[in-house]
């Protein structure tokens, strides 16, 4: 029972003894705001008609009956009709030794329940992007909290490596590539893909303008340009499993899955399984069959297959094409089907760009008509784009911000700024790698993972790595300054093993305390939202609270032997909760800089 639990069930007894009066499910204990003294409150109103008393009088008495009867409590005042309660110092004092003694404070028990998180679903014709990074770091985030949750998460990535976006990467290398390879050209291959799309839309581009010249209207150009009308023919190809161009997909694919795994590696994120898209789309056309046969869809003259949903305020959507080819909605549907089966799923999150907020609705909605009650348990975590100052990016004109290249910018950043501020100067070359790598990776996840995500976001390289502020860089060096305060007392060999005593907390430390008590909060929100800004908010606060302290109060110097330990477990508990906070982030913090 935690905190605001057992307040609640005191409240509850005070109304019953007082009032003879059950009242638990409107008695709500909540944190006092900021300007007012106390650490927890009660609003008395919900009460007043069975106490036949004012707020003020009611609130009075409640309070004096819950201090008489908690010795948890340690004094209240009232205003107007919320009654405001200040717990004891020895409570505060046990709290922050049950923390210190808890290797698992912060995680919840087992919950119980199964939650797949799919995030990344890149493309495969061309390299991860600015977008990408929000993604990943996102998904993997939030898979790393609905852990601490107590939840069995499953982090899972869909590939995307069927479709006529990939038959351009590929037409274009065909007809343009020469035969070169990332060996023979030194690309990643990813890299290498990439920029044959953006080879194929220059010349579909002019195929387009040059039809136009000769009188075709803009749209019947874009229809009859040669360059897609090949690709069209080989997406064709493809689905009949014609050898020479499915040799060609696997090739290049290869290259693509090669260079994706190097940049994950670099981001520092994972996947318990890969799905491909290749091998679920099939299924999904024969859930569109079965659909079909049911009367869910219907089927239109140029034997394409649609469902209406005109009738639920939404409009038609194609399931498949004319020709008989798969579209992203053939294939969620078969993935969707595919993972609840296989993995006794309570919940399925997708983490997807709100561009696609449209698509979702029309996934669940499709599920649920087709019989599949878990099609509630879906939710999309619908994020925001991340915006350049210059502008948006576009994929197919090759002006995006490449994920490899930030990746290495951030940490080139990260070396110039600490060597400017004099926090290498201590470091051999292989520690300066590592803090700089460490430093510049911290800088971009931070600054991405801070806004909340359905929020469109400003990203600001220079901004990000400010070693002052709200930046991952100000917490990494707040983490390693306490690792400096620590080493510093056992070099002196000075003790702070044991427990804290009551004596030895001042206002100004229990203040501390009060907001390490407020980590498991902090997470379990982070996990009812789906928003790891809420641990990066959590986070900085505390950060700005022992910096405040560390300004103003001496550590290591402290004459009273008690209250220095106690100064010391309270830095070190700090310090521990950083570095957790951060590891939900996907961050890590050094222990020197």
């Amino acid at each position: 029972m935690n905190i605001e639990q057992l307040l609640q069930q005191r409240a509850v007894d005070a109304v019953s003894t007082l009032y003879a009066a059950d009242q638990k499910d409107q008695l709500q204990i909540q944190k006092t705001r900021k300007e007012f003294e106390g650490d927890y409150t009660l609003v008395v109103f919900p009460i007043l008609r069975q106490s036949k008393k004012s707020p003020e009088v009611t609130a009075n008495e409640i309070g004096q009956f819950m201090v008489d009867n908690s010795p948890e409590i340690e004094s209240f005042n009232v205003v107007k009709g919320f009654l405001n309660l200040s717990l004891t110092t020895e409570y505060w004092t046990n709290t922050l030794n049950t923390t210190v003694s808890d290797v698992d404070f912060g995680v919840s028990a087992s919950s119980g329940k199964t939650i797949m998180v799919e995030y990344s679903s890149p493309n495969t014709n061309k390299p991860l992007h600015l977008g990408h990074i929000r993604n990943n770091l996102l998904g993997y985030s939030v898979s790393q909290i609905l852990k601490a949750n107590g939840h069995n998460v499953i982090k899972v990535n869909l590939v995307n490596d069927r479709g006529i976006h990939i038959c351009k990467s590929m037409l274009a290398w065909q007809k343009f590539g020469n035969g070169e390879t990332p060996q023979s050209t030194g690309m990643k291959g990813d890299h290498l893909v990439g920029k044959y799309y953006v080879e194929f839309d220059k010349h579909y581009k002019s195929e387009i303008k040059l039809l136009m010249e000769q009188g075709m209207s803009e749209d019947d150009a874009k229809k009859n340009a040669p360059m897609i009308l090949e690709a069209q023919e080989m997406l064709r190809k493809w689905e009949a499993k014609d050898s020479e161009v499915y040799s060609l997909w696997e090739r290049m694919n290869s290259w693509v899955y090669a260079g994706f795994d190097v940049t994950y590696k670099a981001l520092g994120v994972d996947f318990d399984k890969i799905y491909y898209e290749s091998q679920t789309y099939l299924l999904g056309k024969s859930i569109v069959d079965e659909g079909l046969n049911r009367g869910v869809f219907f089927r239109k003259d140029d034997n394409s297959i649609w469902i209406d949903l005109e009738a639920d305020g939404l409009d038609q959507k194609l399931l498949l094409r004319a020709d008989g080819t798969a579209v992203y909605m053939t294939q969620d549907l078969g993935t969707a089907v595919t993972r609840f089966e296989e993995n006794k799923l309570d919940d399925l999150i997708y983490v997807v760009g709100n561009e696609q907020n449209y698509h979702f609705q029309v996934l669940k909605l499709i599920l649920s008509k087709l019989g599949h009650k878990w099609s509630e348990n879906i939710s999309h975590l619908s994020y925001g784009m991340v915006e350049l100052p210059e502008g948006k990016m576009k994929s197919r004109e090759g002006t995006v911000v490449d994920a490899d290249e930030l990746v290495t910018e951030m940490v080139e950043t990260a070396r110039d700024m600490s060597n400017e501020l004099g926090k290498l100067d201590s470091c051999t070359e292989e520690e300066a790698t590592k803090i700089c790598t460490m430093v510049g990776l911290g800088a971009l996840k931070y600054f991405i993972l801070k806004v909340d995500p359905r929020k469109t976001m400003l990203f600001d390289p220079k901004e990000s790595i400010d070693f002052n502020g709200n930046t991952g860089p100000f917490i990494q060096y707040t983490h390693a300054r306490i690792c400096s305060i620590l080493r510093k007392a056992e070099e002196a060999n000075i003790n702070f093993d044991g427990s804290v005593s009551v004596e030895a907390l001042s206002p100004v430390e229990i203040g501390l305390v009060k907001m390490i008590a407020d980590y498991p909060a902090a997470v379990k929100q982070a996990g009812e939202t789906f928003s790891p800004a809420v641990v990066g908010s959590y986070i900085y606060d505390l950060v700005k609270l022992f910096n405040s302290y560390y300004h103003d109060n001496p550590i290591i110097k402290e004459e009273n032997v008690e209250i220095r330990k106690a100064k010391l477990i309270l830095s070190s508990q700090i310090a521990k909760i950083i570095a957790k906070g951060m590891l939900l982030l996907g961050i890590d913090v050094p222990e020197r800089m």
